[in-house]
């Protein structure tokens, strides 16, 4: 007998949190989130519930645990874009069709109470989430940012009427490209003709001090009109801090400011955990944090994060001296750089690829479906 039963209890939320870690045991490929984060799902406090309602299920078949899914009500997002959707999203379920289907139909049912007329998904409760469901790539390692799930996960889907949204690529950079060289050159001509200079920082802390204000204002700006983005809280500001304070090494980041010091410009890339959080389940026990502490400083692969530049510069070629400056970290013995979730009609910063030799190793993909009415 298949039972949906919605998250109430200590038991059944740790019993949300470790599904995927159990579907996904012995799975080279997926890397889970941080256990701790996903724990405070589960607290009032949490840091999207000044914006946002969720709800939790788990399904069980004969007393045995089969799949789990959550459903949010991005407020922000619907007053932001003009709808009335709930986004699904850490959808997990073994490959049945009558477990997943039972999945989203609870939420659906709870999204039609709510007055909402559309679901969507995977997305969190912002893009600072794990988002799009992997449909290319199955055998490549995961980024500690994204999610990773098998092949079966898009039949059960596009089973219930789900259908394509949009869609994310993901590349791999391996090197410069033969033009590179071009590229430094222009770029040091595009910061000498707008009077601009990369910034500096002692260490991690010093660089927030200093940038870490300008850094949100130009986030908003930059991403306002990208899917699925909302605008940043205070609860969300320090939280990504904090995040930065766990993994940001600064010689991966990049600052551009102009003659009074405003910052124009940014990037930040992160050493890749992926394999330091992998064997511990996502936990931070003493042998994760060396493992952690020791990839942050001696990474191979680099996880390429945010880019954000300020409107008035955003046509003048300087991300070009971002990309110049991640060119460079070939010399220090990476490996190769993954560029996470870039939508595939984002034109302008796929053209940014053609800089690098790069391959396209996985896709990931949004579903909408039309919520049910009564007749």
């Amino acid at each position: 007998m298949l039972e949906i039963r919605e998250v109430k209890t200590k038991k059944e939320q740790k019993e949300f949190i470790e599904f995927p870690l159990k579907l996904y045991k012995g799975n080279p490929y997926f890397v889970p989130p941080l256990y701790m984060d996903e724990k405070k799902m589960f607290r009032s406090d949490y840091v999207y519930y000044d914006q946002a309602e969720a709800i939790y299920y788990n399904a069980y078949r004969d007393g045995k645990m089969v799949g789990r899914i959550s459903g949010i009500i991005q407020r922000a997002s619907n007053e932001k874009w003009n709808q009335k959707r709930v986004r699904f999203t850490r959808f997990d379920s073994i490959d049945d069709v009558e477990v997943s289907n039972a999945l989203f139909n609870t939420v659906e049912n709870w999204a039609k109470a709510k007055g909402m007329t559309e679901i969507v998904g995977p997305l969190g409760f912002s893009d600072l989430e794990r988002e799009g469901l992997l449909i290319e790539g199955f055998d490549e390692l995961s980024t500690f940012e994204e999610q990773y799930n098998y092949p079966y996960y898009q039949k059960l889907i596009e089973a219930y009427g789900f259908t394509k949204e949009v869609d994310w690529w993901e590349r791999k950079l391996t090197g410069p490209a033969e033009n590179s060289d071009r590229l430094a050159r222009i770029s040091d001509l595009m910061m000498k003709k707008y009077n601009l200079h990369f910034g500096t920082a002692k260490n991690t802390k010093d660089f927030l001090k200093k940038y870490g204000d300008q850094f949100f204002e130009i986030l908003d700006t930059t991403y306002v009109n990208i899917y699925g983005t909302v605008p940043f809280t205070d609860g969300m500001k320090k939280m990504m801090i904090d995040n930065f304070k766990l993994i940001i090494d600064i010689k991966y980041v990049a600052v551009i400011l102009d003659e009074n010091e405003k910052v124009v410009c940014f990037g930040i890339t992160f050493p890749s955990i992926a394999k330091a959080v992998q064997k511990s389940g996502g936990r931070l026990t003493l042998p994760a944090l060396f493992r952690l502490l020791h990839d942050i400083k001696h990474p191979k692969v680099i996880d390429m994060g945010l880019i954000g530049v300020l409107p008035e510069y955003a046509k003048k070629g300087i991300a070009s001296a971002l990309l110049a400056h991640n060119i460079k970290m070939f010399e220090n013995g990476i490996e190769h750089l993954e560029t996470n979730l870039c939508l595939e009609d984002n034109i302008n910063i796929q053209n940014q690829w053609k800089n690098f030799e790069n391959v396209i190793h996985k896709k990931r993909r949004c579903f909408i479906k039309q919520i049910s009415r009564e007749e």
